[in-house]
């Protein structure tokens, strides 16, 4: 399997706890974010990892180099901001699999990727992308995900919500109908594409139920230093 991890963060809400470097690259007892999801991605059949990245690039690159254990690391720099969606489009180009597992880079997740491929695999040709999502309670950073007979119906937006399904940042996507269905090179996935693609139903859910934690803001990158080692 292919996977493409979005590095380009700039880490501005982090900015007051580390230093002037990538998100992905803040340290967390002794080791940099990403080099933990490296370990955790070591643990399934993960041949390539795709690095978008942009900003401070040359921290990620003279830190690991192109080789990490078993997986080979390839970079697909953006020159440019290209939102999202544009980062992923870019990044297939260095793929070689026709579906492609893509996770943000600032979660601390496990989810089963073995499980996520083989569901998406087994669903009907049409689907273009399936979404790993997980029921939260009280939560007001996140949009809704509105779900309905295995289908994404609909996305909420960020506000105040009691209990729901939060995307988690973890998706399988078609590359040839990724790339066909997004003629543009500058474009959010989130906005641009699954909203789009929700409606022809052909987004498809993957739930999603143990940890989740998004290190984009201080008392959550706290909290991770408690829960890796």
């Amino acid at each position: 399997m292919d996977v493409i991890i979005l590095a380009g963060g700039l880490g501005t809400r982090l900015r007051s706890v580390i230093k002037d470097i990538p998100k992905v690259m803040a340290d967390i007892n002794g080791k940099p974010l990403l080099e933990h999801t490296f370990n955790y991605l070591e643990k399934y059949d993960i041949h390539n990892i795709i690095l978008a990245v942009g900003y401070k690039k040359e921290y990620i690159e003279t830190y690991f180099g192109n080789q990490y254990k078993n997986m080979n690391i390839i970079y697909s720099e953006e020159k440019e901001q290209l939102g999202t969606g544009g980062a992923i489009k870019k990044a297939l180009e260095c793929t070689s699999e026709k579906d492609v597992i893509v996770m943000n880079g600032d979660l601390l997740i496990n989810v089963n990727l073995d499980d996520l491929y083989n569901y998406h695999m087994s669903q009907s040709k049409d689907i273009e992308s399936t979404l790993s999502i997980k029921k939260m309670n009280d939560y007001d950073r996140y949009g809704t995900v509105i779900e309905e007979n295995g289908y994404v119906k609909e996305f909420k937006e960020k506000t105040y919500t009691k209990e729901g399904d939060i995307n988690v940042g973890v998706y399988v996507i078609n590359k040839e109908k990724y790339i066909k269905e997004n003629p543009s090179q500058v474009f959010s996935i989130e906005k641009d594409y699954f909203e789009r693609v929700a409606k022809e139903k052909k987004l498809y859910t993957y739930p999603y139920q143990d940890i989740f934690l998004d290190i984009g803001i201080p008392e959550d990158y706290e909290k991770a230093k408690k829960i890796l080692f």
